[in-house]
């Protein structure tokens, strides 16, 4: 199935019905009185967050949603039919903003979230509902009241505790093929991973976090290159970046020069971002080439008061501690500062280490 993280829809809901202008005709009622009812209301246009969902390829295909309109009212005092909502189900993640005013109109981060997108129109008044004591027989009307009418743009935003971040094939399918029950392509070609995987990581009884691999990056992904900035906003949601680097036989690619050119592209792309707790990770330590220069490779990392931790996804040495030290790192992430913290304090510095 192909993966569809943007589109733009145009959304329309329901239309009210119209109320309607009757009176009563009966035999033995000569002065039966009005009978037009009203309209029914129409439908809304909503969003759900379902789980089963992965994709926003139907959209992409049928980029127009509109709920039904309400039924007119009709004699003998009968009302419109309310429509029925158009129900548009989405995966969890999504955020919709309006085209025209920029508003944020949901963020759907639990299966189940709801959203109205646009609310349809109220229905019309028959001409029962104008009748007074100085005006029994009115012979007016109300039509139904438009639907709401929007452009949404609905992007996809990964869910993760964890976002697996690194030049292509520096191992991120590989290792989170290790750590959970996700089965990301592994082939040794760039760009083997095209979309988003989340696999979830299981310690123990309750001890869990989610993994989301991360299509490799490049230098300007920031301004669109490669697989560009379309993949980096799920890592937006991440707590905590595993950032990874090994030896590559590609001319210009050492590890030192790779972690700071995607630092460059973290900051480029937005200082939040940037600003997320990382953990580096030196990958294919089963390699001999790489083995033998990761002594060389921690001191470089040092230098910028950066630790270097160490794995091997094909023979799992080194991955259980790693997932520790993510576990622990992200119960520091998610706690709550203390009460006398200022994020202003000259004296608190919580930055992480410059990569000069």
């Amino acid at each position: 199935m192909q993966f569809i993280d943007e589109v733009t829809v145009e959304v329309r809901a329901g239309d009210g019905g119209d109320g309607c202008v009757a009176f009563r005709r009966e035999r033995y009622r000569p002065r039966g009185g009005p009978s037009g009812g009203d309209g029914g209301h129409g439908g809304d246009v909503v969003l759900e967050a379902a789980e089963n969902v992965r994709t926003l390829l139907q959209l992409s295909l049928a980029p127009r949603l509109e709920a039904p309109r309400g039924g007119h009212g009709q004699g003998n005092d009968r009302f419109g039919r309310n429509a029925e909502p158009l129900v548009v189900r989405v995966p969890v993640g999504t955020v919709a903003t309006d085209l025209a005013t920029g508003q944020l109109l949901a963020d759907l981060r639990r299966p189940g979230d709801r959203v109205v997108l646009a609310r349809g129109g109220r229905g019309g008044r028959g001409n029962m509902s104008f009748a007074t004591p100085g005006n029994r027989s009115p012979h007016k009307a109300e039509p139904g009241a438009p639907g709401e009418e929007r452009r949404v743009r609905l992007e996809l935003k990964v869910l993760a505790d964890v976002g697996l971040l690194g030049f292509p094939n520096t191992g991120k399918s590989t290792l989170i093929r290790a750590v959970s029950r996700a089965r990301p392509k592994v082939a040794p070609y760039p760009f083997t991973t095209l979309t988003p995987h989340v696999g979830v990581v299981t310690l123990g009884p309750e001890r869990t976090f989610v993994v989301a691999d991360i299509p490799g990056l490049i230098p300007g992904a920031a301004r669109g290159a490669g697989l560009g900035f379309r993949f980096l906003r799920h890592v937006e949601r991440t707590a905590v970046l595993l950032h990874l680097v090994t030896l590559d036989p590609a001319p210009g690619r050492k590890p030192l020069a790779d972690y700071d050119a995607l630092n460059a592209e973290l900051r480029a792309y937005s200082a939040a971002l940037a600003a997320k707790p990382q953990l580096v990770v030196l990958t294919k330590l089963d390699l001999p080439d790489v083995r033998a220069a990761r002594p060389r490779l921690e001191r470089f990392f040092a230098r910028r008061g950066v630790e270097l931790l160490a794995v091997s996804a094909a023979t799992g040495e080194g991955v259980h501690d790693l997932l520790l030290r993510v576990e622990t790192l992200l119960r520091e992430t998610h706690a709550p500062r203390p009460p006398d913290y200022r994020a202003d304090d000259p004296g608190n510095n919580d930055t992480p280490p410059s990569a000069e």
